[in-house]
């Protein structure tokens, strides 16, 4: 029998990674319009994890909790593409703000520097989001938490069967 190696708690998020089209079109769109400082750049010629040729820049945005959003400017002017069958609302970064008055805020200053913005939209009481895309294509959401804690204590506890039940019905239109 092979003993498994020990369980380490995952503590948070370091970095959501992108690819950007433009570094300073991104720095300007997460630094000046969404308050996210610049606070690391990497600029390499070769990737380290895969010793590839591949000149590149990764810009780091520091968020309030020490947790970073980060794009690779690969010096081509391309920005990523759309997955070609996904519905495009799905694939996006949803980053939190601490209220509904924060979020209504970050609203009109995003459409301020004219940039539209879809919501405020409820998720059952759970969460408020905002929905806007940055400049290269990705789906940014802005949420704030509006669950109590023995809201979310009660979802925790109902999770698993309401995924055992959405697997059930999946099962049955494939059969």
């Amino acid at each position: 029998m092979t003993l498994e190696p020990p369980l380490h708690p995952i503590h948070g998020l370091h970095h959501f990674a992108w690819r950007c089209r433009d570094a300073e079109e991104t720095r300007h769109f997460y630094e000046d319009i969404l308050g996210l400082p610049l606070t690391h750049v990497i600029k390499k010629d070769t990737v380290p994890s895969t010793g590839e040729h591949c000149p590149y820049v990764h810009i780091f945005f520091r968020m309030a909790d020490g947790s970073h959003i980060a794009f690779f400017d690969l010096g081509d002017d391309t920005a990523a593409e759309p997955s070609p069958n996904t519905p495009a609302w799905v694939n996006h970064i949803a980053l939190r703000v601490d209220s509904d008055g924060a979020l209504q805020d970050m609203k009109a200053r995003i459409e301020a520097h004219g940039v539209p913005v879809l919501g405020v939209t409820d998720h059952d009481g759970y969460i408020h989001s905002i929905y806007f895309m940055d400049p290269n294509g990705l789906r940014v959401e802005l949420t704030t938490e509006l669950a109590t804690a023995p809201m979310i204590a009660g979802f925790r506890r109902g999770a698993h069967a309401e995924l055992a039940t959405w697997m059930a019905q999946r099962r049955a239109v494939h059969v």
